[in-house]
């Protein structure tokens, strides 16, 4: 999958607290053993696996299943193995956009510890940045109605994020350093005077502050990462009913959302 999480890691490195890639949150590490291969739609009422040629297959509420709006007649087991499929990704691919909204969350923590630390406002353009990435989130992943999600969609987030956002963060950081300078350099002077005019002991402080901060925000961050490797594990799950109710219904095979990487051990 794409950089679906990069948002948190990359801003909290742009702010010169995050420390290596072991902490970049995403569904494409070694760990997750599939990826997606076609898009899937998600709608109250039914939904859609859809190909890149947009060949589709449907599942309504009633457990009735379509290939090109043509319908497939199923006996009680084959009924059953769908409707455990389609609950399987109503229940669990909507996580995907819940854990990528936390990240960005965690990152407007980051700015939120260190404005906190210095007794500063949070800059207006740091807070419009997250507005406009959790709105980038949201509109990748809910579209007229629906929930979307699959190979499509995580490339045209993935491209867009490092097309747009990277150049965004950099540049709303720069300008939150200097609306902020003159509230930091008062901070800075008054954190100086705290420490009675001894630079060394000042710059203790400063790097003994980072290190909490750190701490705090390393903490969250690893929590997130555990729920997206336990996502992880949950596709596989899914993957492995997929390939079970292919078959069942054979005319499934070109449907399948899911694939396991050649890599699985």
């Amino acid at each position: 999958m794409q950089k679906l999480l990069l948002v948190g890691s990359l801003f909290i490195a742009t702010s010169a607290m995050a420390h290596n890639d072991n902490n970049q949150i995403s569904f494409n590490g070694e760990q997750c053993d599939v990826a997606f291969q076609n898009d899937i739609r998600i709608k109250p009422n039914e939904l859609e696996i859809f190909t890149a040629d947009k060949q589709t297959m449907k599942i309504t509420a009633q457990d009735s299943l379509y290939i090109d709006g043509e319908a497939i007649t199923l006996n009680d087991s084959q009924r059953q193995a769908v409707n455990d499929y389609s609950e399987s990704l109503r229940s669990q691919l909507p996580e995907v956009a819940s854990i990528a909204l936390e990240g960005v969350k965690i990152a407007g923590v980051a700015i939120e510890e260190v404005a906190a630390a210095f007794n500063i406002q949070r800059p207006d353009s740091i807070s419009e940045l997250m507005d406009e990435i959790s709105g980038e989130v949201q509109n990748t992943f809910y579209q007229q109605g629906a929930f979307v999600i699959g190979q499509q969609s995580f490339t045209r987030f993935g491209e867009n994020f490092e097309q747009q956002f990277e150049q965004h963060i950099q540049t709303a950081v720069e300008s939150a350093v200097m609306q902020s300078m003159g509230s930091i350099l008062m901070a800075v002077g008054s954190e100086l005077m705290g420490s009675g005019g001894d630079m060394q002991a000042f710059e203790q402080r400063m790097e003994n502050m980072g290190e909490q901060i750190e701490v705090r925000i390393e903490q969250q961050a690893t929590k997130l990462e555990e729920r997206a490797n336990a996502l992880c594990g949950n596709f596989s799950d899914i993957a492995e009913k997929e390939q079970h109710l292919v078959t069942l219904v054979p005319e499934l095979k070109n449907y399948q959302l899911f694939t396991f990487k050649q890599n699985r051990q």
